[in-house]
C-alpha cells in the first residue's frame, strides 16, 4: 500500500508539469520529392516554435509580422537546414534554400521553406537525419512526406527516432503503416488530456452508488463491462471523426477543437464530484469521443498526404491510438479494483484526483480560448 500510495502521488504531483503536452503536439511538415538526382524540398514549420528557437518578434509587442518574420528568412534557412541532413547511398546532398512563404495549418501560421538538394546521383537509398528542435522540445515531431518514382511514403521523426533510412527502390506500405501506427501509440501516451478523459470517466468504474453514497464494486465483472463500454463508445466515437477529418470530409477550427477537448475532461472529473451521469458514461464518452478523434486527426490532415498513402497513414495511426489506449486501460483497471475498498482511492485518487483534473482542465481551457500561457512554456 506504501508504494500504492507513493506512485499515485507522484501522478498527481505531476499534472500541472504534463499540462505543457496537453495543447496540440509541436510538428513540422517535410515534404520531399525526388527528380533525379534533385531532390525538391518544403518545409513548414510553426512560427511559435521559431520564434522560441531563434527570436522572430523584433519589437516585442506579442505579435510576429510579415515584415518581422521575412527578416528572418536567411536565419531560418540557416537554424533549419543546419539540422537536416539528407544522403544519398551514404553520399550527402547539398542543401541550398530557393524561397520562403507562409501558410496557415489547423494550429496556426507557419513558415515555410523551400529548398534544393543537389545528390550528385539518382539515390537508391536515402538517408535522412531530423534534429530540429530536439534541444529544447522532446515531444517535438517530424512529419515527413516522401515522394520517389511515383511512390510515396511518409513517416515521423522523434526525438527518440531522429534518423530513418528509406530504399526507394521497393517502398514498404508495411513499412509505412508500422510508422504511423507507432505515432498513434505515442499520440495517445503523450495526449494528457486525451488519457485524463479517459480516466476521470473510468473512475467510478469500480465503485457502485448505493445507500446515498459511492460503495466498493461487489464482483470485477460489472466494473469490467462498464469500463468496456465506456471505452468502446470513446473508440468508435474518435474513429468516426477521426476518419471524416483526415479525409476532408469535416474540418473544425484547431482552436475550437482543443477548448471543447479540454471542456470535455474539466466536465468528465466535475461528474465525479457532483454526479448528474451515472448510468450512461459510454454516452458522454461517445459524445466528446466525437471531438476528441477531430484532435487526433490534426495531425494526418496537416501532412496532406495523397489519398493512397492517406488510408494506409490513418488506419496505421488510428489502430495505434487504440493499442495505446489498450495498454492505459489495461493498468488502470486491475489497480483501480484492487484499491477501491481503500481511503486512498476513494478520497485521493477520485475526489482528491478529480478536483485536480477539474482545476488543470479549466486552466486549459482558458489557455486554450483566449491564446494564453499559463501552464505551458
Amino acid at each position: 500500500m506504501t508504494a500504492g500510495r507513493l506512485i499515485l502521488a507522484v501522478v498527481l504531483a505531476l499534472l500541472p508539469f504534463q499540462a505543457g503536452h496537453a495543447h496540440k503536439p509541436s510538428d513540422s511538415y517535410l515534404a520531399l520529392s525526388v527528380e533525379g538526382g534533385r531532390i525538391v524540398g518544403q518545409w513548414d514549420i510553426a512560427v511559435r516554435d521559431l520564434e522560441v528557437a531563434i527570436g522572430l518578434d523584433a519589437d516585442g509587442d506579442g505579435e510576429i509580422t510579415w515584415g518581422e518574420l521575412k527578416a528572418k528568412h536567411a536565419d531560418i534557412a540557416a537554424y533549419a537546414l543546419a539540422r537536416l541532413g539528407l544522403e544519398a547511398d551514404s553520399r550527402p546532398c547539398l542543401l541550398t534554400p530557393t524561397g520562403h512563404l507562409v501558410d496557415n495549418h489547423s494550429d496556426g501560421a507557419y513558415a515555410v521553406l523551400r529548398f534544393d538538394a543537389e545528390c550528385g546521383r539518382v539515390p537508391e537509398v536515402l538517408q535522412i537525419r531530423y534534429n530540429l528542435f530536439f534541444d529544447f522540445d522532446t515531444q517535438h515531431k517530424g512529419l515527413l512526406r516522401l515522394q520517389a518514382r511515383e511512390q510515396t511514403q511518409a513517416t515521423a521523426f522523434s526525438a527518440d527516432r531522429p534518423a530513418q533510412r528509406f530504399d526507394l527502390r521497393t517502398a514498404s506500405p508495411l513499412m509505412q503503416f508500422l510508422s504511423f501506427g507507432r505515432e498513434g501509440v505515442w499520440h495517445i501516451w503523450i495526449g494528457i488530456d486525451h488519457i485524463l478523459f479517459i480516466i476521470s470517466l473510468l473512475l467510478p468504474a469500480v465503485l457502485s452508488f448505493a445507500y446515498g453514497r459511492l460503495r466498493p464494486a461487489r464482483h470485477f465483472a460489472p466494473a469490467f463491462w462498464d469500463t468496456f463500454k465506456v471505452v468502446t463508445a470513446f473508440t468508435v466515437a474518435h474513429s468516426i471523426t477521426l476518419s471524416l477529418a483526415a479525409l476532408g470530409v469535416v474540418s473544425l477550427p484547431s482552436r475550437l477543437v482543443e477548448s471543447a477537448i479540454a471542456a470535455s475532461v474539466a466536465l468528465a472529473a466535475a461528474n465525479n464530484l457532483w454526479p448528474v451521469v451515472r448510468r450512461g458514461r459510454w454516452l458522454v464518452a461517445f459524445l466528446f469521443g466525437l471531438v476528441h478523434g477531430f484532435g487526433f486527426a490534426s495531425v494526418l490532415t496537416d501532412l496532406g498526404l495523397p489519398q493512397g498513402a492517406l488510408l494506409l497513414a490513418l488506419v496505421g495511426f488510428n489502430l495505434g491510438v487504440e493499442l495505446g489506449q489498450l495498454v492505459i486501460v489495461s493498468a488502470f483497471l486491475p489497480l483501480a479494483y484492487y484499491l477501491r475498498g481503500t481511503w486512498l482511492y476513494q478520497r485521493l485518487v477520485m475526489t482528491g484526483g478529480s478536483v485536480v483534473v477539474v482545476i488543470v482542465a479549466l486552466i486549459w481551457f482558458v489557455e486554450r480560448v483566449w491564446d494564453l500561457r499559463i501552464l505551458t512554456r
